[in-house]
């Protein structure tokens, strides 16, 4: 199953609402977006930092290999009032001019992408001299780094050379990255994950990711024809959500660490 299928599954959409929405402000506060500025999220999955940029009065471009998503991120735009271009694309080919942006963000998205170094090399591309690129990135630490290291055990082989996403919450793979074209700022902060309903016991929030998210959706897809195999995975899933639960078993929450990437272009 490849990348765009694999992201069309589920409800992307209602996992960001109720995970992830936060991160948006977190994107544009960092970056100083403002207004009249051109701004280009890649990976945008529903729009989750790109409203928030138009809504702080900037011109905004998103993009996403996704059609569900960048239709579902359409439908938010228009809820609230602002106008957003949307676009479908790979991260690793941007279809726009060099220097075309003063700002590109990317919010735990692009990072996906299999070749790190052409992401990189694309975001700098498109980022005016001077520019801002913010990027939110996962970091092996904690929570996060067992989640990826569960996954990698059960899910399909990944394709021949491709980089895991984790990799990107690493300093030095960072700058080994962006090198010397950029000055580079990395912060590493922490967020929460919790359902808004109640109760949400640990069991609850498994089976959220497993309605919604579809990354979850497509490896226990690739499990059909090996239930004992999927059942296992689920129990391990509940485990982890078990032990790593730092709220109540009633009210369970997930504190993940990611870094914070913000590169001026030289």
């Amino acid at each position: 199953m490849n990348a765009r299928a694999i992201w069309s599954l589920g409800d992307y959409h209602r996992f960001a609402k109720e995970l992830l929405w936060e991160w948006g402000p977190i994107l544009v506060d960092a970056c100083g977006i403002s207004p009249g500025q051109r701004v280009l999220d890649v990976a945008t999955g529903t729009g989750n930092v790109a409203i928030r940029a138009a809504e702080a009065g900037a011109q905004v471009v998103a993009l996403d290999i996704t059609p569900e998503s960048l239709a579902a991120g359409r439908r938010e735009a228009e809820a609230v009032g602002v106008s957003v271009e949307w676009v479908e694309g790979d991260a690793q080919r941007l279809p726009f001019a060099d220097g075309e942006f003063d700002v590109v963000t990317s919010s735990a998205g692009a990072i996906f992408a299999p070749d790190h170094q052409t992401v990189a090399d694309e975001l700098l591309r498109v980022c005016r001299p001077g520019g801002t690129i913010g990027m939110i990135t996962f970091v092996d630490e904690g929570l996060g780094g067992a989640l990826f290291e569960l996954f990698g055990r059960y899910a399909p082989p990944p394709e021949p050379g491709a980089q895991p996403p984790i990799l990107w919450g690493d300093e030095s793979h960072v700058r080994e990255l962006f090198g010397d074209r950029a000055l580079l700022e990395l912060t590493h902060r922490q967020y929460v994950e919790k359902l808004s309903r109640e109760p949400s016991t640990p069991r609850d929030y498994i089976d959220f990711y497993k309605e919604t998210f579809g990354p979850f959706i497509g490896i226990f897809a690739s499990l059909a024809d090996q239930p004992d195999r999927a059942a296992e995975l689920d129990g391990e899933l509940l485990d982890l959500a078990t032990r790593w639960n730092s709220g109540t078993p009633d009210a369970a929450e997930y504190r993940y660490d990611y870094l914070l990437v913000v590169a001026r272009k030289r």
